[in-house]
């Protein structure tokens, strides 16, 4: 009997191995640069790359989708098994998440509507006068409350956060310049209608894939080896420079 309960045991333990390796990745990101729809099919640099390292990684078993910022943070956060980019890599998160590689590195810019004259920074310090638009749970938001700004609107995404800006509901966002560019783009309005006022150094984004916790280790380890292998062929650095 002892033995039985034994053999019981371990198959039970087997079986549920193989079923946590069998479940489907959620690869979950917001509408962005890396990320967006065309002609109803889901598409961009991102989208590329994730689903790139998965097929190399023969985890073949993904379902990719697009979500407020902060949903896709919350499952990421909370849910074994999900995907999730652009996710800045920061010190705050280094030890919430799994991380599988970097995608892309860049500065972001505090940006105003040119015609506003009055407003001018010289430091970071300057910036805490004026409404700063963010979007929720996203780097930009926790490095500046980290730094006690006072004065953020926080919106659900990047469009509804830069059309704050256009209707003068904030004075300020912080973005990469190719993101005010793509927002611009999708606003139909024209980029140089937006004047930069200060650079974020202090917080360049290192924009990464990344598991959730509870993500398997070995499944982490494939997507890490896929990767790694994508990175130094080139592909990665190919993918980004895409044009939309």
């Amino acid at each position: 009997m002892r033995h039985s309960l034994m053999l019981c045991s371990w198959v039970f333990l087997a079986l549920n191995s193989l079923q946590s390796q069998a479940e489907t990745i959620e690869v979950v990101t917001e509408d962005s640069l890396y990320a967006y729809l065309r002609d109803e099919k889901l598409v961009g640099p991102g989208i590329h790359i994730a689903s790139d390292t998965l097929k190399q990684a023969d985890l073949d078993d993904f379902h990719m989708a697009l979500y407020p910022w902060a949903r896709a943070y919350e499952m990421a956060l909370r849910e074994p098994n999900v995907l999730i980019f652009p996710l800045d890599r920061t010190p705050a998160r280094e030890q919430l998440f799994k991380w599988v590689g970097e995608i892309h590195r860049s500065t972001s810019r505090l940006y105003k509507l040119r015609d506003t004259a009055s407003i001018a920074i010289g430091t970071l310090e300057e910036a805490k006068q004026y409404s700063i638009g963010v979007v929720r749970n996203d780097a930009k938001q926790v490095y500046l409350q980290g730094r006690g700004f006072s004065r953020l609107v926080v919106s659900a995404n990047n469009h509804d956060n830069f059309q704050k800006l256009l209707n003068r509901q904030v004075q300020l966002v912080p973005m990469p310049e190719n993101t005010a560019r793509l927002m611009s783009q999708d606003a139909r309005i024209d980029f140089n209608l937006l004047e930069e006022v200060y650079a974020l150094d202090e917080q360049p984004h290192r924009v990464y894939l990344a598991f959730s916790l509870s993500t398997p280790d070995e499944t982490v380890a494939k997507a890490q080896r896929a990767f790694e292998q994508l990175k130094a062929s080139g592909e990665v650095e190919r993918i980004m420079k895409e044009k939309r």
